[in-house]
């Protein structure tokens, strides 16, 4: 396969902007489905697991190889580009697999519902693709919406995400007349006419839009210029416009730096300028050729490497995503940098130093799939056989290993007790919470000591709901689940010095450790740190490391409510130790009560998470639902006009934000729709920590 002519996009998107609608248009025309399914009718391809059907959401991303022949530029030949989409969620519960998609993902076509323009998840989205330098498209999906409005969301992108957007395409009439696309840069207008708007027809443009689309056209010239080499400058300077090669291959050259972000429109559901965006897709995102080479480590000398999309080069390839399969059983998700991964083959794990084997390789068509022999360098496909290969993890050639950067997720803000119903579920519920485990990095699990419940800990109310669902559809475990629990952190406001001696005679050998220390709390986020200054052997450094794990598993547990102490500093800057009883549990264990003691008196206080929560309503219930955030301790942000709309954004502490769909819904008639994301840990007032002190004590 010649690389210039791979694609690897994802469909990124606010949750019912009309991603997987686009994701169904794009399988239809491309050929690989003979029947377009609707989400709102539970019937989409790329929604496979039921929960996604029932709930008509996408939870886990879905990966799938497509072909579209089309011009590229101005070629006049048509040539057929290989496709590798991944449809991701909006939801931002799942925002783990939004992250791990694109780390992998060359380019992305980001979807905006035209009557909303920027949502906040596709604030979250834009910056997470920033994160990784991923280059994008913008489409302003639902046109024909009530409501839909491509300048006011051209405006609000502008505003809220990128000035570097640029719409290349203007839409013909709005709302219920919306009927056609004007291309602003071959400078014709098209409507999409057969059962699924599989026939593009070229029209004339509009009289009465000529002198707008001429605007937006020299706008469009402009600010390619700007943003190109000195040639494409000195071009645009000389002759006052740019030919229409010269122009896509400006496009394409700014869109590869990040340095545009062209804009489209269409609306998917009406199946009217999907095709338009898979010729740009062709035309502007990068192929793999056009990456820089990925860089990482070598786990042996530390040294910085590079790979090419070479099928030459070593192999370096990086497994982003873990699915269970109720045929295969574990599909480890790839995408291949360098060199050839081959089925039946072993390959390193740079993070685990383990070999593993490659028993099959397939691609994937949503849930279905095809064996192939093996994956080159810019693919992505799927492989069978690895079992210790976790999400993030590179695999590589043993001989010329490498270590690519990982993929980071957030720490989950909601914990759940969950325990099995029967004797039987027991054993079923171990195997089914490892395997989710597995397939989730922003799910944990752990043991409560005190009360022997199983703990699951996600990013939301949604995602733990869908686990213990599940749990009771793939692998059969019937639980009893407690109600959501907030989790809440620990940390300190003054400094405090303080010394600490763990000495123990009981006959024989005893125990005997000393350190002194300065405990200081740290600006929020910043976490952990252990700064060793002891000088002259005070503590010989074989006792350093225990003394740095007893700091942290006196962390582990809260002074206030038991809750896990976050954002300090432990300065360790003096001790003694003893000949003969001193070792390094003696000086584990004075740390970690040393830890204890000291945190009591540093001013310890209760930190709650934080969410940012944008509320959108009908003006009528405006004052309803200001009111009711008050209420909820909320900090009225920002209040904007959408449309017609009132839009509020807060910061909401997470434990007033439970039930509260229900109690927004009743307020407004069910007109109102809201959305919220982490934002932060905030301290707790003094009567909400005396609550949670009081209900941790009684034990409830």
């Amino acid at each position: 396969m010649d690389l210039k002519n791979l694609r690897n996009i994802g469909i990124i998107a606010h949750i019912d902007a009309g991603k997987t609608t686009t994701s169904e248009r794009i399988l239809y025309y491309t050929g690989r489905t003979h029947k377009i399914g609707e989400v709102h009718e539970g019937e989409a391809t790329m929604d496979w697991m039921e929960q996604e059907r029932e709930r008509g959401i996408t939870i886990t991303s879905a990966a799938t190889q497509a072909h579209w022949k089309s011009h590229y530029m101005t070629d006049p030949e048509e040539i057929e580009t290989t496709i590798n989409l991944i449809d991701t969620p909006g939801h931002v519960d799942f925002t783990a697999e939004v992250e791990r998609s694109l780390r992998v993902l060359d380019g992305g076509v980001v979807v905006f519902d035209g009557s909303q323009g920027v949502e906040p998840q596709s604030e979250t989205v834009w910056r997470q693709a920033d994160k990784y330098d991923v280059p994008r498209l913008a489409f302003v999906n639902k046109m024909d919406k009530t409501g839909g409005d491509f300048y006011m969301s051209l405006d609000s992108i502008y505003d809220r995400l990128s000035k570097k957007a640029v719409p290349i395409q203007l839409p013909i009439g709005s709302e219920s007349d919306f009927s056609g696309i004007v291309d602003l840069i071959g400078m014709k207008a098209y409507t999409f006419e057969g059962k699924m708007g599989e026939t593009r027809k070229e029209i004339p443009i509009p009289e009465e839009m000529m002198n707008q689309v001429k605007e937006y056209r020299s706008q469009l010239m402009e600010k390619v210029a700007e943003n190109s080499t000195d040639d494409i400058l000195d071009i645009y300077l000389q002759n006052g416009v740019l030919t229409d090669r010269e122009l896509m291959e400006a496009i394409r050259a700014a869109v590869v730096q990040n340095k545009l972000y062209p804009v489209l429109c269409g609306s998917s559901l009406q199946n009217m300028g999907v095709q338009l965006v898979l010729d740009a897709v062709v035309n502007y995102l990068p192929s793999p050729m056009d990456i820089p080479p990925v860089k990482g480590k070598s786990p042996r000398t530390d040294e910085v490497e590079e790979r090419s999309a070479d099928i030459n080069e070593p192999l370096s390839a990086i497994a982003f995503k873990i699915a269970t399969d109720p045929f295969v059983g574990k599909l480890t998700f790839i995408r291949v940098y360098s060199g050839v991964l081959t089925s039946g083959t072993h390959v390193y794990n740079a993070r685990t130093g383990n070999k593993e084997r490659i028993g099959r390789i397939v691609r994937l068509h949503a849930n279905s799939r095809q064996e192939v022999d093996k994956i080159e360098a810019g693919d992505i496909g799927a492989a069978i056989g690895l079992k210790e290969t976790r999400t993030g993890d590179t695999i590589c050639d043993e001989n010329k290993p490498i270590q690519l950067e990982s993929i980071t997720f957030a720490e989950p803000v909601l914990s759940l007790a969950v325990e099995p119903k029967t004797k039987a579920d027991q054993e079923k519920m171990g195997i089914a919470l490892g395997r989710l485990v597995e397939e989730d990095p922003t799910l944990r699990v752990h043991t409560d000591e005190e009360t022997g419940q199983t703990i699951l800990e996600g990013m939301g109310e949604l995602h733990l709901d869908i686990i213990v669902d599940r749990m009771r559809r793939e692998f059969k475990v019937e639980s009893n689940v407690g109600a959501p629990q907030v989790a809440y952190r620990e940390t300190i406001q003054t400094e405090v010095e303080h010394e600490e001696k763990y000495v123990k005679q009981s006959g024989g050998r005893g125990q005997y450790g000393h350190v002194v220390f300065t405990l200081r709390p740290q600006e929020p986020g910043k976490g952990y740190e252990f700064i060793n200054n002891i000088v002259s052997g005070r503590i010989p450094r074989e006792f350093i490391t225990p003394c740095d794990k007893g700091f942290q598993e006196g962390m582990s547990r809260g002074i206030l409510a038991g809750y896990p102490v976050v954002d300090v500093q432990v300065d360790l800057t003096d001790g003694s130790y003893h000949d003969v009883d001193s070792n390094e549990f003696a000086f584990k264990m004075c740390a970690s009560m040393g830890f204890q003691a000291a945190a009591r008196k540093a001013d310890p206080v209760i930190l709650e998470p934080v969410m940012k929560v944008e509320v959108v309503t009908p003006e009528q219930f405006f004052g309803d639902i200001m009111g009711d955030i008050n209420k909820r301790r909320g900090l009225i942000l920002d209040t904007s006009d959408r449309g017609t709309a009132k839009v509020i954004t807060a910061n909401v502490p997470l434990s007033e934000m439970f039930g509260y769909v229900g109690d927004m819904r009743s307020m407004t008639q069910g007109r109102a729709s809201y959305s919220m994301e982490p934002s932060h840990y905030a301290k707790m007032p003094k009567n909400k920590v005396d609550e949670i002190v009081a209900a941790r004590a009684g034990g409830k």
